[in-house]
This record gives C-alpha cells, sequence and structure tokens, in this order.
C-alpha cells in the first residue's frame, strides 16, 4: 500500500508538471532570445529579402499595366482625331473639286460660245393722249387718241441708233483669247549630245502663238540630262501634237518628247 501511495503521487508530480508539454513554446521563446541578442538567422533573411523583392516586382508590374494602358489610351485618341481630321481633309478636297469643275465648264462655255450681243433698248415712250373736252361737236375731228405717225417714226429711229451704237462698242471690245502654259521634257539620245545644241534646235521652232520661256538641265541618270523648257501657246493656234511633231524632227539630238505640265491661263 505504501508503494502504491507513493507511485501515484509521482504521476500526480508529473501531471502538475508543464516544461515538457509545453517544449515548443519554450523552443520558441528561446529562438526569439536568440535572434534578438544576434539579429535574425540567415533562413529569415532569406525569406524577407524573397518576400521584399516580390513586393517590388508586383509593384513594378502594376505600374507597367498602367503605363501600358495610358499609353493604349492616349495612341487610340490620337487616331480618332486623325481620323477626323483625315475625314475634313476629304471633305474640304471634295468641295474644291467640285468648284474647280464648275469653273472649268463655266471657262470652256466662255470660251466656246461667243456672247450674243444683247441690245437693251428701253421701251418708246407711249404718246400722249389727249384729253376731252365738254364742248361742241366740231371739237371731235382734232383728237388723237394713238398719237401721230411722226412720233411712231421717232421713235423707231431712236431705238435703231441705240442698236447700231451697242453693236459698235461691242464690235470695238477686244475677243479672249484662250492660251495655256506648257512644260516639255526633251530628252537627248545619250550623255554625249550636245546640249546647247539642242536647246537651239528647240527654240527655233517658231509658230504664231507660241512664245519660249525659261528652261533648265534636270539629271536623269548615267550621266544624261533633259532639258526642261517652258512655253505659252494660243489654244486655237497651236497645240501639244505640233509642238512634239516639230521638236522630234531634230533626230539627231532628240530621243522623245513628253509634256511634264499642262496649265490654262
Amino acid at each position: 500500500m505504501p508503494k502504491q501511495s507513493n507511485n501515484m503521487s509521482g504521476l500526480q508530480c508529473l501531471a502538475s508538471e508543464k516544461i515538457w508539454f509545453d517544449k515548443r513554446c519554450y523552443d520558441e521563446a528561446e529562438k526569439r532570445f536568440y535572434e534578438g541578442a544576434n539579429g535574425p538567422s540567415a533562413q529569415q533573411q532569406v525569406k524577407t529579402t524573397l518576400q521584399q523583392a516580390k513586393g517590388r516586382q508586383q509593384k513594378r508590374q502594376h505600374r507597367n499595366s498602367s503605363s501600358h494602358a495610358g499609353g493604349d489610351q492616349e495612341l487610340v485618341s490620337r487616331m480618332k482625331s486623325l481620323e477626323l481630321e483625315n475625314q475634313a481633309l476629304h471633305k474640304v478636297i471634295g468641295e474644291m473639286r467640285a468648284a474647280l469643275q464648275k469653273l472649268e465648264s463655266r471657262v470652256g462655255v466662255l470660251e466656246k460660245t461667243p456672247a450674243a450681243a444683247a441690245a437693251v433698248v428701253p421701251c418708246a415712250k407711249a404718246a400722249p393722249v389727249k384729253q376731252v373736252e365738254n364742248g361742241d361737236d366740231d371739237d371731235d375731228d382734232d383728237i388723237d387718241l394713238f398719237g401721230s405717225d411722226e412720233e411712231d417714226e421717232e421713235a423707231a429711229r431712236l431705238k435703231q441708233e441705240r442698236v447700231d451704237a451697242y453693236a459698235a462698242k461691242k464690235s470695238k471690245k477686244p475677243a479672249l483669247i484662250a492660251k495655256s502654259s506648257i512644260l516639255l521634257d526633251v530628252k537627248p539620245w545619250d550623255d554625249e549630245t550636245d546640249m546647247g545644241k539642242l536647246e537651239e534646235c528647240v527654240r527655233s521652232v517658231q509658230m504664231d502663238g507660241l512664245l519660249w520661256g525659261a528652261s533648265k538641265l534636270v539629271p536623269v541618270g548615267y550621266g544624261i540630262k533633259k532639258l526642261q523648257i517652258s512655253c505659252v501657246v494660243e489654244d486655237d493656234k497651236v497645240g501639244t501634237d505640233i509642238l512634239e511633231e516639230e521638236i522630234t524632227k531634230f533626230e539627231d539630238f532628240v530621243q522623245s518628247v513628253d509634256v511634264a505640265a499642262f496649265n490654262k491661263i
């Protein structure tokens, strides 16, 4: 019996003792103590460093995504503004083309059909009508209700004089002469062609309604230069076909002739 009571008292002592059951808590406390004294362990430092690097990477990715989104939005807005400007330019160009076509058609009509001489003659004054006074029957023979023949002849004569004066004035007015400015490209055979002689040959072409202008040599390639010369012609007297035909007659110098620009004056 005494032995059994001793065993029971030992178990009770062990039951009241907590050091072995709370060993993990004591180990954690000891670890914290040494870490506070010597600083965190290398493993804890590596873990902290990794967490900080991960946080910085996430912030950088967030900033990059924000900047990309802002750049895309700015690019879209710029593209929309460019599209609106392009549409406005197309509209303005269309209006200018329509106005130019109307102007060209109007000039063509004026050039082809001369204006008719429209005589603006004021109407002859009506002959005055005499008022009939109350009187004897003998005075009725002197009343002229429609005017005399002399007044009709005077009105016709005035009308004819005004028509003749208007026609004479229109005949003295100079007629509109249609002219064009032409820029020609005259090409030689090779780089050994005398370009000064070629220009002399071109300018030797003389016609009624043709006036030569400035000229210059323009490089073409491989040492070859072409003569670019301007001229003013009257459309009714000189055409581009006649000019090309006359210039290409100088076969020793001229290879070909092209019309670089053609503008109405």
